[in-house]
């Protein structure tokens, strides 16, 4: 026993004296730590500065009982419980219980409030005893952001993320995900943390060792009121055929600046929300779309003219062993190449493509990889999908290949590489990239600004164009989307509906279509190019593209020019209309009246409602569930209100 304990004492004077500094320092590097403290995350705006994405930070706030000295903390104690209870609504008493019982159990990181906002933040710095700081104040402020979406889920997923996962690996998407290193993110700071126990760290200072550097803002080309209308028309024509998924993008014709862009696919509870980009990812047969691309190839080669006529027999004809068919039972007989583009032959552009390009496929491809149809169009947002478009050798070439893809099968493109060569037709043959960010800024200092870019000077000849252009317009006066004519409203553009997943063992018993139309608007003069695709609409409703995505793109066209008026066409901004004047009127009265009264604020904008319960003579706590119009409101008008009361608000 004595040996044992000579050598329990010779073990304690090596820890103390001899692997003390060892020992000390493991135990430092395990009890503080350098934490990195993430900087604001920069804005996403709209290209009116309408606010699409921000970050928004929030505090929890907590106390360590036992730092102050102990006439410190008996000096400020019960003023402190004061203001707690002031904020919160709960008794002075019940905080002074709280916090002397953490005192007394040595409780270094009492929590006092949650995911509170930068106000309410600034409040609880200026309390009592916390206003003195970590030391001796014992204030422990722990900061995180939260991504807001101020447009809800309207073109969230364009607008985009960069997410983190445990392991540090990142998923992107989006604007914010393709701009998130280089511009959004920022720069972290440095904090010296103390761990305090139960795996809770509490900050050594209230200050940083390094302060954070907040990420630039990103101003994106999205109008948010073209937005909107793109995607509620999208939205509703989803619900009605009851499709997988669709997208819609609208572009701006000479900028090439996307105003609009829209993807909502369907949630097994038969909601739609944004689940993919498919605009800008999904690439696939575009079907009668790209009729256009394969008729405009063989006037520029000048193989035929819009004169040419073409067979397109009873409706149906064999290439190559294989039957083709249109979908005009009986066929349209003996007719010129550019009727067979109005009503959209399958069979006449097979013909005129086969018997022009078969002895010399090479001379048509050609023509295609001329409009850069083979490439990704290289937009900033990631994930872009890639075209396809075979070759003589390829494994998915055959006899039957040109004839397929004069009529968009055997070939893939996304809808944003569809309609940047439609754009071209309507910007006088100059294709330019589809861009989604006009400039970075910090504050109101430039960063970097995105101009125009030009990827085809000119895609073909004036005559060609001119030619096309009529052509586009007669589909929608006399082709296949004259249910689309409007007597005070021109659009042009080309119906497709296309079949998809036809290799499948069940097609035949369960036929699934693409239903698309691309264009531009106005006809003449165009302004806007549009795309919509509707994937797997249901066959009982409808399939083509005449009756699922034309009337989108018409409601579109029309909303844009009816609702959202040129700026030329505004004479005067001194307008004074009865409705907004009553609805003033309505608020100034309210907000004079009811200063301790809940007063009725249903039917009135949420922004009004909010000011006005905001500036009342009381404190109270509004939560707002929607945008729009007030629709409820928890509390009953003329109940009187108490301090730090909570009224919920549901706006439609």
């Amino acid at each position: 026993m004595f040996v044992f304990g000579l050598a329990v004492v010779f073990k304690l004077l090596s820890i103390q004296y001899l692997q003390g500094d060892k020992y000390r320092s493991l135990v430092e590097k395990r009890a503080i730590k350098n934490v990195t403290i993430p900087a604001n995350r920069g804005n996403v705006y709209a290209d009116d500065g309408s606010l699409l994405a921000t970050s928004i930070p929030k505090y929890n706030i907590a106390i360590d009982a036992v730092i102050a000295p102990t006439n410190t903390f008996e000096e400020f104690v019960n003023p402190l419980c004061d203001s707690l209870s002031n904020y919160s609504g709960k008794s002075a008493s019940y905080y002074e219980k709280l916090i002397r019982k953490a005192r007394a159990n040595k409780n270094q990181y009492l929590l006092l409030a949650r995911n509170i906002n930068y106000t309410d933040y600034t409040r609880f710095r200026n309390f009592p005893l916390l206003r003195l700081g970590a030391i001796p104040g014992g204030l422990i402020v722990n900061q995180k952001t939260k991504r807001e979406f101020p447009m809800g889920e309207i073109a969230q997923r364009s607008i985009g993320y960069e997410r983190f996962d445990e392991k540090g690996n990142v998923t992107r998407a989006g604007i914010d995900g393709a701009f998130g290193v280089k511009y959004l993110r920022g720069t972290d700071g440095k904090r010296w943390k103390q761990k305090i126990g139960n795996n809770k760290w509490k900050p050594l200072t209230d200050y940083n060792q390094v302060e954070p550097k907040d990420g630039y803002d990103v101003y994106t080309t999205i109008d948010v009121n073209i937005q909107d209308i793109a995607h509620h028309s999208l939205l509703g024509q989803l619900e009605y055929y009851e499709a997988e998924h669709g997208c819609v993008v609208v572009m701006d014709v000479k900028t090439g600046e996307v105003k609009a862009i829209s993807n909502l696919a369907k949630t097994k509870k038969g909601n739609y929300y944004e689940k993919r980009n498919y605009a800008v990812w999904e690439s696939h047969e575009p079907g009668s779309t790209f009729k256009v691309m394969a008729l405009m190839a063989a006037l520029e080669d000048k193989v035929i003219d819009t004169a040419t006529i073409v067979d397109t027999k009873r409706g149906t004809k064999r290439f190559y062993g294989r039957t083709i068919s249109d979908s005009h039972h009986g066929g349209y007989g003996n007719i010129s190449a550019a009727r067979a583009l109005e009503v959209s032959s399958n069979i006449g552009l097979a013909t005129l493509i086969d018997e022009n390009y078969s002895k010399d496929p090479n001379k048509f491809l050609k023509r295609l990889k001329k409009w850069n149809l083979d490439k990704p169009l290289g937009v900033s947002i990631m994930g872009e999908g890639d075209p396809f478009i075979p070759e003589p050798g390829h494994k998915k070439w055959s006899r039957n290949a040109l004839p397929s893809m004069a009529y968009g099968y055997g070939i893939s493109l996304t809808p944003l590489q569809t309609l940047t060569f439609y754009n071209a037709i309507a910007n006088d043959g100059e294709m330019v990239k589809p861009r989604f960010i006009k400039a970075v800024k910090e504050f109101d200092k430039e960063i970097e600004v995105f101009d125009k870019e030009v990827t085809n000077k000119k895609i073909c000849s004036d005559k060609t164009l001119g030619e096309i252009r009529e052509i586009l317009k007669n589909v929608v006066v006399r082709g296949t989307g004259q249910k689309l004519y409007s007597t005070n409203f021109s659009m042009a553009g080309k119906t497709g509906t296309a079949q998809t997943e036809y290799w499948m063992d069940d097609w035949k018993e369960n036929k699934r279509y693409i239903s698309s139309f691309a264009g531009y608007f106005p006809a003449d003069a165009p302004k806007y190019s549009c795309i919509v695709i509707i994937h797997k609409p249901s066959t009982k409703k409808g399939y083509y593209g005449a009756d699922v995505t034309g009337p989108v793109f018409k409601r579109i066209a029309q909303k844009i020019f009816t609702d959202t008026p040129l700026i030329d066409e505004i004479e005067s901004l001194d307008v004074k209309r009865a409705s907004t004047i009553n609805e003033y009127d309505s608020f100034y009265t309210s907000s004079k009246t009811y200063k301790t009264i809940m007063p009725n604020v249903i039917g009135m904008p949420a922004m009004d409602a909010l000011a006005l319960l905001e500036n009342m003579d009381v404190k109270l706590k509004v939560k707002l569930s929607g945008n729009g119009i007030i629709k409820t409101q928890s509390i009953n008008k003329s109940v009187k209100l108490k301090s730090n009361q909570t009224i919920v608000l549901k706006a439609s």
